[in-house]
């Protein structure tokens, strides 16, 4: 039995179908995402939605959708479904839907009459090309299909309405047409592998209206232009393929092109094959060989904090080292004009944030665990010495090692500087500054990291002095951070004490070297256990703590404020888990177990085979925010791999 299938009762229920999206990408930036019955709910949503870099670093949708419609003996039967206003559905082509099944490629079977036909859809990797095979698996009379496309040429954070500026202008190309509706954006050629006719009959969709933006406060209705539509017959056991792309093709190829890419693809038959296949989706390959890591779907960008912490689960816990190296020699690069003070060249954002350098060292340190620490060292270890310099030496503009051997953080106050970023008002929700508990956590950690690997290079001199740093850092870590209650100050800010209990804490219980002894680890997890544990993550915040926030729901200002005060986060848990294994072994092991049992849910749920940005941090917790995560990917994918370590 498949296991991504849904049955044709949870289909044909809307409120059951419309929250579960689908998500396909090409590894390029472009990607391709609308709901299981292909009806658009986000400004997000499209079946091509592209970068077009001579106009910003924004992802455009252009072809927002592609209706079908099954034609016999006269008779028309549409298989598109849009909202409009007044929570109208038209046409309602879901009611058609007799089962989809995602285990290989996205596979919609609808029946209409005699009439059974088969839509698989693929996007082609590195090229901005979407393919759909349709199949008319069984037909007792002709049969015409005839496909009208619904365009956008818009930004994705834009809506597009009816104007006379947008061109209608078309050409005839090999088996199809290409159009162009704005000056700056590429053509979209629409073609077939087989002929057809192409009726002109150019005409405005109006008041398109999408759902998700409504919950989240936003405008939510616009206009979609048609240009026309294609006909052609079908008979019964054909195929036909269609093409929307940036570039032409040569038609003939297109059924060899889609058996091509569904041969490569990873199956998403089980929990594993599924978050390999989501980790994939993360990659992003650049025509000038770059390699980067996406923070998430639908509308993050490359941010360094989150391709740092996501790495080692998106490759080294999947055995795929070779693209943690590219990555890496991509962010190499990166970090060093960073520190030279040079102009960055590669696509990497926030990276002056001051604990991206301590979360660099942090995932070298994995590679190191996996794959070897002379390997490490060779690859890797000039990086490292320069960060550890670079930070001793204050030349951070917001980081500053003071003489307690602590690293403070200057400006939290006016702008987020932790991944606690939310803001209200241009000001930080959570404005952590001063001594802030993972930044020195991690601090200690690349300390005693880098001294053991540069030891057993014979470099004793410079280990013996970062080891003496660790020495002082940790002594001053115990003494300002630990409290009589046996947790951990979230952060110290001269005489502001953050007494808050968040999930910050559970960090240095979970590194390979750690300023807490046993008990204080132990004591630290049972906190984090008893007050943020849940199903879906640790919550940013304690209900029993001041502003306990847990819904993200409501207008944007509503979210800011819920966004770190009280919901829960999956790759937090990561760390979590790694710090139940590392303190009490074997015995934890079905509880570790239990855990990853309320994320294989979400295979099942929001966007099907990945897991959500957040969740609420109250039952039910539902999933919230970015329909695809990089970070929570990676950290259950860690989390697997720990298991089976610990189990054999």
């Amino acid at each position: 039995m498949s296991y991504l299938k849904f049955e044709k009762a949870l289909m044909t229920n809307l409120e059951e179908s419309l929250p579960k999206e689908l998500l396909r990408t090409n590894r390029s930036g472009a990607y391709s995402c609308s709901t299981i019955v292909d009806c658009n709910t986000r400004k997000y949503h499209g079946l091509l939605v592209v970068p077009v870099p001579n106009l910003d670093d924004e992802n455009h949708v252009l072809l927002s959708s592609l209706d079908v419609t099954v034609i016999q003996h006269g008779a028309e039967f549409n298989l598109g479904l849009h909202k409009y206003q007044g929570n109208n559905f038209s046409p309602k082509g879901h009611k058609y839907i007799r089962e989809f099944d995602c285990d290989r490629v996205p596979t919609t079977l609808y029946r209409v009459g005699g009439v059974l036909l088969k839509k698989e859809v693929v996007f082609q990797h590195y090229e901005d090309r979407i393919l759909i095979r349709y199949t008319l698996v069984d037909a007792h009379s002709a049969t015409t299909l005839r496909f009208k496309p619904f365009l956008a040429f818009r930004s994705v954070r834009q809506f597009t309405h009816e104007n006379s500026a947008a061109s209608r202008d078309y050409s005839q190309i090999d088996n199809g047409i290409k159009t162009c509706m704005y000056a700056g954006y590429p053509d979209l050629n629409m073609q077939f592998s087989k002929k057809n006719e192409f009726i002109f009959q150019p005409d405005w969709y109006r008041g398109v209206e999408y759902p998700k933006e409504q919950e989240r406060g936003y405008a939510s209705n616009e206009d979609l232009y048609v240009p026309g539509y294609f006909e052609m017959n079908i008979r019964k056991g054909e195929s036909i393929v269609f093409a929307a792309s940036t570039s032409e093709i040569k038609t003939t190829g297109l059924k060899h092109l889609f058996e091509k890419e569904v041969d490569e693809r990873t199956p998403r038959d089980n929990f594993f094959h599924c978050l390999i296949n989501a980790a994939h989706q993360f990659r992003i390959h650049e025509k000038n060989d770059d390699r980067y890591i996406l923070a998430g779907y639908p509308w993050f960008k490359s941010r360094a904090r989150d391709m740092f912490i996501a790495l080692p689960g998106l490759t080294l816990s999947i055995e795929e080292e070779d693209y943690f190296e590219l990555v890496m020699k991509t962010a190499s690069v990166a970090l060093r004009e960073f520190m030279e003070g040079k102009p960055l060249t590669k696509k990497i954002y926030e990276i002056e944030q001051p604990d991206v350098l301590l979360w660099a060292v942090w995932c070298i340190q994995q590679y190191a665990r996996e794959c070897g620490r002379d390997k490490c060292y060779e690859k890797y270890g000039k990086l490292l010495t320069a960060i550890v310099k670079f930070i001793e030496s204050d030349k951070h503009p917001n980081l500053k090692l003071d003489e307690n051997g602590l690293l403070s953080v200057s400006g939290g106050k006016e702008k987020a500087m932790t991944w606690m970023n939310s803001t209200a008002n241009g000001r930080p929700v959570i404005p952590r500054s001063g001594y802030i508990v993972e930044f020195n956590a991690l601090w200690y950690n690349a300390l005693m990291f880098t001294a053991s690997l540069i030891r057993e290079q014979k470099d004793e001199k410079n280990a013996a002095h970062y080891e003496e740093l660790a020495a002082k850092c940790k002594e001053s870590f115990l003494s300002t951070f630990l409290n009589e209650y046996g947790y951990l100050y979230d952060y110290v800010d001269g005489k502001m004490i953050d007494w808050s209990v968040r999930p910050n804490m559970i960090f240095p219980v979970a590194f390979d070297y750690s300023p807490l002894n046993q008990e204080q680890k132990k004591s630290v997890l049972d906190i984090c256990t008893r007050e943020l544990l849940t199903p879906k993550g640790l919550r940013t915040l304690s209900p029993k703590s001041g502003g306990y926030n847990p819904m993200y729901v409501g207008p944007q200002s509503q979210r800011d404020y819920a966004y770190h005060q009280g919901t829960a986060w999956p790759w937090l848990s990561g760390f979590y888990m790694e710090a139940c294994l590392k303190l009490y072994k074997r015995t934890r092991l079905s509880f570790v177990e239990r855990q990853m049992v309320g994320y294989e849910d979400e295979m099942f749920n929001h966007c099907i085979g990945t897991i959500p940005e957040l969740f609420d941090g109250n039952p039910p917790f539902r999933g919230r925010g970015a329909i695809s995560f990089a970070m929570n990917v990676a950290e259950v994918l860690r989390t697997l791999e720990l298991l089976e370590k610990y189990t054999y």
